[in-house]
């Protein structure tokens, strides 16, 4: 039996190899699996053109995923920094990486990196709109816009990030509410700001059943982007961000008519005692299509260690039932990223991943840690450096103040407590002054 998407594979009973990967990488029961992504609350994204591509499953049952954010723009065009990081993320294991360029002619870079990527890749194709097209946005037309998503399928891109929510009546609801921030999202100002200069409906929702052809013909997985999240704390959980996600689930369940996998896209800015409930709720309205979620940061007052505050919500969000975070580095609200930057994003990203995955319980989501627990134990160095996530980093810190008793570290010496109880287990004695 033929087939075009993953999710019409699975409907049919059909298998992919593609499946077969993902399971095993989840301990998951293949016909399981199969089973989730026919009904849609499991996205495998892989692009029929992205040969390079390590598949990876975003969802229900699953290990929490984490996206990386990259790409060009015209304060920063030098292309080798791009690819370091693209470098960092994929030695770190990142799941995603979206090319968020939008400058110039960003299919160059583009190509090159789903040609050397294993981690899959994203775009939001109303960003690249305007450098693509060399027009100015109120002469960009519906047709404009569609060429655009089918240019980046072609590529072989595997998730493209799709305001289609935004429609003229979240527009008047969100000009009703008012808020403190108003629209943050990138693409979700572009499009508001095409509709109120054009007069016209949002083209990606008044074209939706044209977007979801293309994305079907190349198994693009549409990630239904939230135009109207919260850019503070303050506009969480408002009437615009709860009425859009209403409309993001009904265009989930268009999409799955047509075959197409989903993602939905979450919040954003939210204190730490809404988080639970907005991800409960999201899984409702959204018939428990996987949820990518941009942090939340969960306070407005930490500029330069928005990775911590980011991380601290992805950690409840993931445990709550988010399925896939997207990273926020220091650099967040200030300035482009570094590779330094990227690479702290990473960290604190996969920290809240993991974090949440022992919490749901997922298979095997403790072994290294029960290693790291062995190694302590016997104060084997080496082992915890191999175990760590970042071992060099671990090891810099060790090999910085050297401890004079080779079996423990600068902070306890000889009153080291699992050297201690050791000898004292070992029918050893203490001494802890030297002769």
């Amino acid at each position: 039996m033929k087939y075009h998407t993953q999710m019409e594979a699975a409907k049919k009973g059909i298998i992919t190899k593609e499946m077969e990967i993902v399971a095993k990488k989840e301990y998951m029961e293949v016909e399981k699996l199969r089973a989730l992504v026919a009904k849609g609350e499991v996205a495998i994204p892989c692009n029929i053109y992205h040969k390079s591509l390590s598949p990876e499953g975003i969802g229900t049952g699953l290990k929490t995923k984490i996206n990386v954010n990259l790409g060009i723009s015209g304060d920063c065009k030098n292309y080798e920094v791009e690819f370091e990081k693209v470098k960092v993320a994929l030695k770190f294991g990142v799941e995603a990486i979206m090319d968020l360029s939008n400058y110039g002619k960003t299919n160059t870079f583009r190509k090159q990196l789903i040609e050397m990527s294993t981690a899959m890749i994203g775009t939001v194709p109303m960003y690249d709109a305007i450098g693509y097209l060399e027009k100015d946005l109120v002469h960009i037309t519906p047709q404009d816009f569609l060429k655009v998503v089918e240019a980046h399928a072609k590529e072989g891109v595997d998730f493209m990030t799709i305001h289609a929510g935004i429609n003229r009546r979240a527009v008047e609801a969100f000009k009703r509410e008012g808020r403190k921030m108003n629209i943050v999202s990138r693409g979700g100002s572009l499009l508001f700001a095409w509709m109120e200069m054009t007069g016209n409906e949002n083209p990606f929702y008044e074209y939706y059943d044209d977007v979801l052809e293309i994305l079907r013909r190349y198994d693009v997985t549409i990630s239904l982007g939230d135009a109207l999240r919260p850019g503070c704390l303050e506009d969480s959980s408002d009437a615009g961000q709860i009425g859009e996600l209403i409309e993001l689930g009904y265009l989930t369940k268009r999409a799955w008519a047509k075959d197409v996998q989903v993602m939905v896209e979450g919040p954003g800015h939210m204190a730490m005692n809404e988080i639970e409930a907005n991800m409960k709720l999201q899984k409702r309205l959204c018939h428990n299509a996987p949820f990518y979620v941009l942090g939340p940061l969960v306070t407005d007052i930490f500029p330069g260690y928005d990775h911590i505050t980011s991380a601290i919500g992805g950690a409840i969000a993931a445990a709550s039932g988010a399925d896939f975070l997207c990273y926020v580095t220091p650099a967040e609200h200030l300035r482009l990223p570094d590779v330094s930057d990227v690479k702290e994003g990473i960290i604190a990203s996969k920290i809240a991943a993991h974090a949440a995955d022992i919490a749901k319980g997922l298979p095997h989501a403790r072994d290294l840690d029960n290693k790291m627990a062995e190694a302590r134990q016997k104060l084997d160095w080496e082992e915890m450096f191999e175990v760590a996530f970042d071992g060099d980093k671990a090891r810099d810190y060790f090999e910085s103040m050297p401890p004079a008793e080779k079996h423990s570290c600068s902070m306890c010496g000889k009153m080291c407590a699992v050297r201690t109880t050791n000898r004292i287990l070992e029918g050893k004695t203490v001494e802890l002054h030297e002769e």
